[in-house]
């Protein structure tokens, strides 16, 4: 990490970050959609997909005064039309809002720029603002008129987890003790580009020690984890193929301190992963693992470790297998360590 990195805690949510292995988190607003029927004939019939793309665009640039390029902008149908009730959805998608510039403060002078909290609530009232016009709206497309439901998702509502891990560890007897209160540290990712943390000319598989060299941008790890994610190549397969199908992975990471967790969360939120050189932004899921993983996942091993060496699955060397989980457990002064061991 570069001696004259941003502290996290200064990081406005429409700056971009720039991590390890020329990996950066590139702001953005995601909002996704269901498509339901309005009339009973749009209730049986295909929905026209690239009307209703360009019926969003002209929406958004007209009354949001933005403008969405149509690769950000998915839209997927549901399969058995004639088989759908009358207040089945149709379709379901998200639209990305990439450009947030208009949001910055136009002052230049440091002393009079925005306040980072006021800057967070202008950018967090706007987005609220973009769902209230867009949430239940209408679009009549050449006569089948359908409504939309819309709404940020789970991953992109940082408050909303801070609440819900308040509620979870102010009635739950789970978690870390540090100080005498029960706070979350570990991370979940899915989604992620696995050649975007894979050691280059060595694999294509995600690595464990570059997925540790860019992670450690937030702060001293104590666990990390990474295999292959299944269920996100599947979802892409189902909808049409993406050029990165089966090529990407799910990553668990645990933080030392509370405080890098939350940063760390905070700045995962509403951001795009992007890598130099590349065109595409990878929209992954993030989370806050509340079941304990790294705990369960010691007490796999202890009974793997029962199973004789013949009936076990490969170990983790220089890449993530596909479907056996491996900790990770990372020192100052052994950041190449490969495995946890007891």
């Amino acid at each position: 990490m570069s001696s004259d990195f941003l502290p996290l805690e200064t990081l406005s949510p429409i700056e971009t970050l720039e991590i390890e292995n020329g990996l950066s988190l590139v702001p953005r607003v995601k909002l996704n959609f269901t498509v339901h029927p309005s009339l009973p004939s749009s209730a049986t019939k295909p929905i026209d997909e690239w009307k209703l793309k360009r019926s969003l665009i002209e929406f958004a640039k007209t009354s949001l005064s933005i403008t969405i390029p149509a690769d950000d902008l998915e839209i997927r149908r549901f399969k058995d039309v004639k088989k759908r009730k009358r207040d089945d959805p149709v379709a379901h998608g998200s639209l990305s809002i990439r450009d947030l510039g208009f949001l910055n403060s136009k002052k230049r002078n440091e002393e009079e720029s925005e306040d980072l909290k006021i800057l967070g609530k202008k950018f967090r009232d706007w987005r609220d603002t973009v769902v209230e016009k867009m949430d239940q709206m209408e679009v009549n497309l050449q006569g089948e008129k359908y409504r939309l439901s819309v709404a940020v998702p789970e991953s992109d509502d940082f408050e909303g987890m801070k609440k819900l891990w308040e509620e979870f560890y102010a009635f739950a007897n789970k978690g870390y003790v540090r100080g005498g209160k029960q706070e979350p540290d570990t991370i979940v990712m899915k989604g992620v580009p696995s050649r975007w943390v894979a050691e280059p000319r060595v694999s294509s598989k995600p690595s464990m020690l570059v997925t540790h060299t860019v992670f450690s941008t937030f702060g001293k790890i104590r666990n990390l984890n990474v295999t292959e994610d299944d269920d996100q190549d599947k979802d892409a397969d189902e909808n049409g193929g993406d050029i990165i199908s089966g090529l990407h992975c799910k990553i668990v990471v645990q933080f030392e301190k509370h405080r890098d967790f939350y940063n760390a969360l905070k700045v995962l939120c509403g951001r795009s992963l992007q890598k130099q050189g590349s065109r595409l932004k990878a929209d992954y899921e993030v989370t806050w693992a509340k079941d304990g993983f790294f705990r369960n996942s010691r007490s796999q091993a202890r009974e793997n470790s029962r199973v004789p060496a013949a009936g076990r699955g490969q170990h983790y060397r220089n890449e993530a297998p596909r479907h056996e989980p491996h900790l990770s457990q990372f020192t100052a002064d052994d950041t190449r360590r490969k495995r946890f061991k007891e």
